[in-house]
């Protein structure tokens, strides 16, 4: 639900907030926004950061040399952005449990890992990826080998044979890096289940780390995996503000709710948010943060540097770590973004110093007196935004404020607004209440 009460039942709501008056979060250099870095996708956003976090883009400027692969890109480019149809033969009429996936994806993980390989290699190939899929009546899993250009072109099709022998083809229905979306079909039209890649990562075509990661396949979607992913997100938030009350630093209910949502508005695309169907989008990030867990979001970077679960830029991670450092947050910020609980407690830090300062500004307290604002969106936009400048744009605007604030933050409340309506959560401020009654 919306958080839209007038100034008078914030301050109750609020009134336990007890950090000291912090400064505006606006980054020395100035930018308006966090942009994305793949406009077009979900997940990981995977092109080169500027923040020293490893590059997982990786494209090739040639073809890998991959045997039996054919490529046939789709000539009908009309609904690129539409949501791809889905197979009743990969869909909700074989779904699978969610603890049956992670075992499955562990167990393919394990096989990837320890499968032989040539010696005279000294690195992984760049060019070439691996994915592990599942023959579900035979419970097998097979080997695929692809190049990065096939895997990391849209709509692209190979046909090929696993490394137990089967004729496949295999179609790239989302090109997004680690995250990139398939599916696999024998010659008989039987689906194969995608279960984990292997994707070398690079940097200025040097080796870094091999990643291992599930994408939000077709095959593998179910309500299960959705109500898996919303219990993983709520606890991990919830953990990272029980630790940060242990610590001496309370966070109000209401902010943990905003920043529960803020974990999936961060991660939805700009484009097929307009384009797609948004119940479905919104479902896609809870059953990343199923599949992976821990691992979500472990490769995804911004070009402005912003990483992981939190996409937090590494000049707002050190703000918090210089002004909180009775919390003892990482002092690594690629490790902490990777790291959920710590990159959750820097979340929700930035978040009430945020709304500190902007609760503190006479416009903006007139703004939330007046109902022409909310708490919830005067604290996205603050995440999003330079929360420095919202007291200007509020004092310019008026009740038109939101038509000053840059366009994709303005698309970032949009989507705010969407996924509350959509996706309602149970309120911790009305669990806290019954709690004390």
């Amino acid at each position: 639900m919306r958080i839209n009460s007038p100034l008078i039942a914030l301050s109750v709501l609020f009134c336990a907030l007890n950090i000291t008056q912090a400064q505006s979060q606006s980054g020395s250099s100035g930018q308006e926004t966090r942009p994305r870095t793949a406009r077009s996708e979900v997940s990981p956003r995977v092109a080169t950061p500027q923040a020293p976090q490893p590059n997982t883009s990786a494209v090739p400027t040639k073809p890998g040399s991959v045997e039996n692969v054919v490529v046939a890109p789709r000539t009908n480019t009309s609904t690129e952005s539409a949501i791809e149809p889905v197979d009743a033969n990969s869909a909700s009429a074989q779904q699978i449990a969610p603890s049956t996936i992670r075992a499955r994806i562990a167990e393919a993980e394990r096989l990837l890992k320890t499968r032989p390989r040539q010696t005279a290699i000294t690195s992984p190939a760049l060019d070439a990826v691996t994915l592990a899929v599942l023959e579900r009546g035979a419970a097998r899993i097979h080997l695929l080998t692809v190049s990065k250009q096939i895997f990391l072109t849209k709509g692209s099709e190979a046909q090929m044979t696993t490394s137990r022998g089967t004729p496949v083809t295999l179609r790239i229905l989302r090109a997004n890096g680690v995250n990139t979306a398939v599916t696999v079909v024998d010659n008989q039209g039987r689906s194969l289940v995608p279960l984990t890649v292997e994707f070398p990562i690079e940097r200025q075509g040097v080796f870094r780390e091999m990643a291992y990661y599930t994408s939000a396949h077709p095959a593998l979607l179910s309500a299960d995996l959705v109500k898996a992913g919303r219990s993983y997100v709520r606890s991990m938030i919830d953990l990272a503000a029980q630790r940060l009350r242990e610590k001496g630093v309370f966070i109000n209910p209401n902010l943990v709710d905003v920043a529960e949502r803020l974990c999936i508005v961060e991660h939805i695309d700009h484009d097929r948010f307009r384009l797609e169907n948004r119940v479905a989008l919104f479902d896609e990030i809870y059953s990343l943060y199923a599949l992976n867990q821990l691992d979500t979001y472990r490769y995804s970077v911004s070009f402005a540097g912003a990483g992981g679960m939190v996409q937090m830029i590494p000049w707002a991670y050190n703000l918090e770590r210089q002004r909180h450092p009775g919390v003892g947050l990482m002092p690594d910020f690629v490790a902490g973004m990777r790291n959920h609980a710590n990159a959750l407690q820097a979340m929700l830090l930035y978040m009430l110093d945020t709304w500190n300062d902007l609760a503190a500004n006479e416009d903006v307290r007139s703004a939330l007196e007046t109902k022409i604002a909310t708490p919830a969106e005067v604290i996205a936009a603050g995440y999003n935004s330079n929360a420095a400048k919202l007291p200007l744009y509020i004092r310019r605007g008026g009740a038109g404020w939101r038509s000053l604030i840059p366009r994709e933050t303005q698309v970032y409340l949009q989507i705010y607004r969407t996924f509350e309506g959509l996706a309602p959560m149970k309120s911790r401020a009305s669990v806290v209440t019954k709690s004390a009654a």
